[in-house]
């Protein structure tokens, strides 16, 4: 236990978890320690607007010293956790071993390949602001290539984008993807045949969108198909290799780009705390939130396997946070020698933006559709981001693009691993 005066909490990972368990802790007499590998916080919902080229990266990340620093009993530790004892009550980072009475884990999720061959290899997943710019590069390399290729089989490979997952994710970057490519980058290659452009979502199931309404998918099936984008329900991936995506019914796509939204796997450690894990990495957790057997350890967000009216739920940005801020209020009970309370999750309702004026939404029972969907996808998304300053910098790059249909962010920037055949080395 730590010797001090007040009880020291440890939270591993400033995700939507750790940083909104963090935040219960404002003004309480409670000494926290927040730990992650980077020293922001990222808006993982706008990611994919950064590898289409519609955001800065600067514009979804906050700095956590800058969330934290104006209290006191806040500190931050930019490192990485290579072990957990909870015997000895202590996490040894690189740098140091740090002593708790509580520690809430909340180290988010990392993309999930299942059985596909090599996909790890050749397939851009979407996951961190590294990802997000090194996808927007290749896709902008891809571009640029195309326009002084001059076989034509060569050049449809480059120009045609398969992207692998029919959820909120893959969904949006599709709708964005094709929006970047019919508006801006047309005018930026007049030499390109825009015809020649292919744009797939290949999902495994016959249906998109999962966990929505019946009535969203059809809508979203409808306006993808009026945008021209090729959705292929019913379509697993077999094998990715480079240059080519292969469905399980034999089919060959080629193609210099996959990009990966179809699973995640949780957890981004590679469980150093050796509690026992399901077979897509989430622990087991009592209703509380608390690891059995161990009534000072919680776990939370993508981590923390939790069931609620017999379903597991999602491993979204409102579950990690409402999650987050309920482990924090059960610490504090128990500091104050009550006992934790059973965690509920308040479903504020499910959207996904499906294009300029389009999306889609539940609320409650109201399912919306269109332009209204859109209003509301783009407020909530606005609320949610930390900080005035990241929320001016999104308006504005939405105006511009809704007003001139122009993207400000086509840069290739310098990056390890910017290649037409890999995503890194």
């Amino acid at each position: 236990m730590v010797a001090d005066n007040h009880p020291r909490v440890v939270i591993i990972g400033a995700g939507f978890g750790g940083l909104w368990a963090a935040r219960e802790f404002f003004h309480t007499p409670v000494e926290v320690w927040l730990i992650d590998r980077e020293n922001y916080h990222t808006f993982f919902p706008l990611l994919y607007q950064v590898a289409a080229a519609e955001l800065e990266p600067e514009s979804i990340v906050h700095p956590i010293r800058s969330i934290l620093h104006k209290f006191p009993n806040l500190h931050f530790l930019m490192d990485e956790v290579i072990q957990i004892d909870p015997a000895q009550h202590r996490v040894v980072t690189h740098h140091q071993n740090l002593a708790y009475d509580y520690l809430i884990i909340s180290i988010g999720s990392k993309a999930h390949f299942y059985d596909v061959t090599v996909a790890g290899q050749y397939a851009y997943p979407l996951k961190s602001i590294e990802d997000a710019v090194r996808l927007r590069n290749h896709i902008l390399y891809c571009f640029e290539t195309a326009a002084m290729e001059p076989d034509p089989q060569v050049r449809q490979q480059l120009l045609t984008f398969a992207i692998v997952g029919g959820g909120p994710t893959g969904v949006e970057f599709t709708g964005a993807l094709t929006e970047l490519i019919k508006k801006p980058l047309a005018r930026d290659y007049p030499t390109l045949d825009m015809n020649q452009v292919r744009i797939l979502l290949l999902e495994a199931t016959d249906r998109l969108l999962i966990g929505f309404p019946e009535s969203l998918h059809r809508y979203t099936l409808k306006h993808f198909t009026h945008m021209g984008i090729d959705v292929q329900l019913n379509a697993p991936v077999s094998q990715i290799n480079q240059g080519e995506v292969i469905l399980k019914d034999g089919q060959h796509i080629q193609t210099q780009t996959v990009v990966w939204t179809a699973g995640v796997n949780a957890g981004a450690l590679s469980n150093p705390w050796r509690f026992p894990t399901r077979s897509n990495g989430q622990v087991e957790v009592l209703p509380s939130l608390q690891i059995p057997e161990y009534p000072d350890i919680y776990a939370v967000g993508d981590l923390a396997h939790v069931e609620q009216d017999g379903k597991p739920l999602l491993m979204v940005a409102t579950v990690a946070s409402q999650e987050g801020k309920w482990a924090s209020k059960n610490v504090l009970r128990q500091i104050s020698g009550q006992s934790p309370v059973p965690f509920t999750y308040h479903d504020p309702g499910m959207l996904a933006v499906t294009g300029r004026n389009a999306a889609v939404a539940r609320i409650g029972k109201l399912t919306i559709t269109g332009f209204l969907a859109w209003v509301i996808w783009s407020t909530v998304h606005l609320y949610g981001l930390i900080g005035y300053r990241a929320r001016l910098l999104v308006l504005i790059n939405w105006a511009w693009d809704y007003i001139f249909f122009d993207r400000v962010v086509r840069l290739i920037l310098p990056l390890s691993g910017t290649t037409l055949h890999r995503k890194g080395s």
